[in-house]
């Protein structure tokens, strides 16, 4: 990566920030805090009937997982329960409408292995698992996050005073993705513009898979050519273009954006709650459940969806097949039934799983990836940014959003 001064700055900002043209179809138009309602709802039921934001009270465009299927009945959990029982049971409730063929139809995330299930999805995600896993973070720490990282924080570090959602948080996890695809940095941002039309990014990644199969790197594309898999029948294979492109187009998708508002969410609690940040400063083992408690307290993506295969009774509730039920696991992550105080952000609090990162076979692939992210990020502005703290002649950041929830920017002062 040669300088991450090519990245346009009001374009990262057109981009990343939830209230924009581009995010708010997802949801970026909601301000308000949707816990108490959420809290209403679990107490009254475990499952209700209708769409989570439509429960919430929010009338605003919302498109997400598993939505708008305006002809099929919709159906929304609120419980920890609710929602582990649903991800443990994969038959019942699936992650697809239908059957999934990369090969075959429009690229996207309705097209990859985000919507396989069975073994047809053991077998495409055994391919990239294994650069996924805890012990492959120092190869993504040492090959892209760590430089990522602090040539964004020498832009800022001797101003005194920065903007870390847009100037860092939004920018370490679209330079990381893209560059472990071999991505050039001056086409970051056009990757990140692009993902809702696939096609354009499957044309900017088909020179770098055919440079990948004839000359290989260390990168993530090269371990995708060089992949092979044994179909159903037996046979070995490398993959197809179309199954590269349909991994690729998930896994830029996904790695750009959401890890950045989540670090965002993180900073932001640390910053709202001086004691814990300067627990975290002066013991670093204090940031692994800084980050953990964020991830619970506030996930991110709180709702995800799952197709019910056949009629059903649910916690109370009738669905018949080919309902859809969302999984609103941000509430899940404050069921009292499983935390104490679940609306205070608390990093002391004993570690138990929460479902930030979804549940069952389709557990986030990225999520130690994020982790690591969050973790050199933070690490690396506490080590540089000497008495960070809140901006006090700027608004205080805020939490929006519906399906996707973030910070809005976060002011800071230091030094």
């Amino acid at each position: 990566m040669s300088t991450t001064a090519t990245l346009d700055r009001e374009r990262v900002r057109q981009l990343f920030d939830l209230r924009s043209s581009y995010n708010v179809h997802m949801g970026g138009g909601y301000r308000e805090d949707p816990y108490p309602v959420w809290h209403r709802l679990r107490e009254q039921a475990p499952v209700h009937p209708g769409i989570v934001h439509e429960l919430t009270g929010f009338d605003g465009p919302a498109m997400f997982s598993g939505l708008p299927y305006p002809d099929r009945p919709h159906f929304s959990a609120f419980s920890y329960a609710a929602c582990d029982a649903a991800y443990r049971d994969p038959e019942v409730f699936a992650s697809a409408a239908g059957p999934v063929d990369p090969n075959n139809g429009p690229y996207g995330a309705t097209n990859s292995m985000l919507s396989m299930g069975g073994r047809q999805h053991r077998r495409y995600r055994g391919l990239v698992q294994p650069s996924f896993v805890p012990g492959k973070a120092k190869w993504w720490i040492s090959n892209w996050i760590e430089e990522t990282v602090d040539l964004l924080v020498d832009g800022f570090v001797d101003a005194g005073r920065a903007e870390l959602n847009v100037d860092f948080c939004a920018a370490i996890p679209v330079l990381t993705i893209t560059s472990s695809f071999g991505v050039p940095v001056d086409q970051a941002l056009d990757i990140r513009a692009a993902l809702t039309r696939p096609d354009e990014i499957v044309r900017m990644l088909e020179p770098i898979v055919a440079a990948r199969r004839a000359d290989p790197q260390d990168d993530l594309i090269s371990i995708l050519v060089q992949a092979e898999m044994t179909d159903e029948n037996g046979v070995t294979h490398r993959l197809t273009d179309a199954e590269i492109h349909s991994f690729s187009v998930l896994l830029l998708t996904a790695g750009s954006g959401t890890t950045w508002k989540q670090m965002g969410i993180t900073l932001t609690a640390l910053l709202q709650h001086p004691e814990a940040l300067a627990a975290v400063r002066a013991d670093r083992s204090l940031l692994r459940p800084a980050i953990e408690e964020s991830l619970r307290w506030s996930p991110t993506d709180p709702m995800f969806s799952r197709w019910v295969t056949e009629d059903v009774d649910f916690f109370g509730v009738h669905m018949p097949a080919g309902s859809v039920l969302h999984l609103c696991i941000g509430a899940a992550n404050r069921d009292p039934a499983r935390w104490d105080r679940p609306d205070e952000y608390d990093i002391t609090r004993a570690l138990r799983p929460s479902f930030a990162f979804g549940g069952g076979a389709h557990v986030c692939l990225g999520m130690h990836v994020a982790r690591a992210e969050m973790r050199v990020g933070i690490g690396a502005l506490l080590d540089r940014l000497p008495d960070l703290r809140l901006d006090p002649d700027r608004e205080a950041p805020r939490f929006i959003g519906m399906y996707e929830r973030g910070a809005t920017e976060i002011p800071v002062v230091f030094g």
